[in-house]
C-alpha cells in the first residue's frame, strides 16, 4: 500500500519560515502531479501549490511569492518552502499525490496532515 507521510510543522513567529516534507512509500511504479493543501478551523480544505511531474508549479494567489513546491523524484518526496509567514496561514497541512503502483492506474492519495501555527 501507498502511504504518504507529512512532516517539518511547528510554531512560528509572523515572518519566519517553515519548510514542510512529504515522503511517498509503497510499491510505487510512478508519480504524476504532487501538490501541499490546507485546512485552518471552520473552513473548507484549500490547494495551496501543486506541482508536475516535469515540474511546471501553480499557486495559490495567497501565497505566490512566499511559498515554493519542489519535488525529489528519486526520493519519491515533494517539499514547501514557507517564507515570511503570516497568521492567516495557520492551518493544517496535507501532502497529496497522483500515484500508480504496478498494474493498477492512478489514483490520489493524501497524507494526515501537519499542523502550522504562525504566532502575530
Amino acid at each position: 500500500q501507498v502511504q504518504l507521510v507529512e512532516s517539518g510543522g511547528g510554531l512560528v513567529q509572523a515572518g519566519g519560515s517553515l519548510r514542510l516534507s512529504c515522503a511517498a512509500s509503497g510499491r510505487i511504479a510512478s508519480i504524476n502531479d504532487m501538490g501541499w493543501y490546507r485546512q485552518a478551523p471552520g473552513k473548507q480544505r484549500e490547494l495551496v501549490a501543486t506541482i508536475t511531474s516535469g515540474g511546471s508549479t501553480n499557486y495559490a494567489d495567497s501565497v505566490r511569492g512566499r511559498f515554493t513546491i519542489s519535488r525529489d523524484n528519486a526520493k519519491n518526496m515533494v517539499y514547501l518552502q514557507m517564507n515570511s509567514l503570516k497568521p492567516e496561514d495557520t492551518a493544517v497541512y496535507y501532502c497529496q499525490a497522483s500515484i500508480r503502483e504496478r498494474f493498477y492506474t492512478f489514483r490520489d492519495y493524501w497524507g494526515q496532515g501537519t499542523q502550522v501555527t504562525v504566532s502575530s
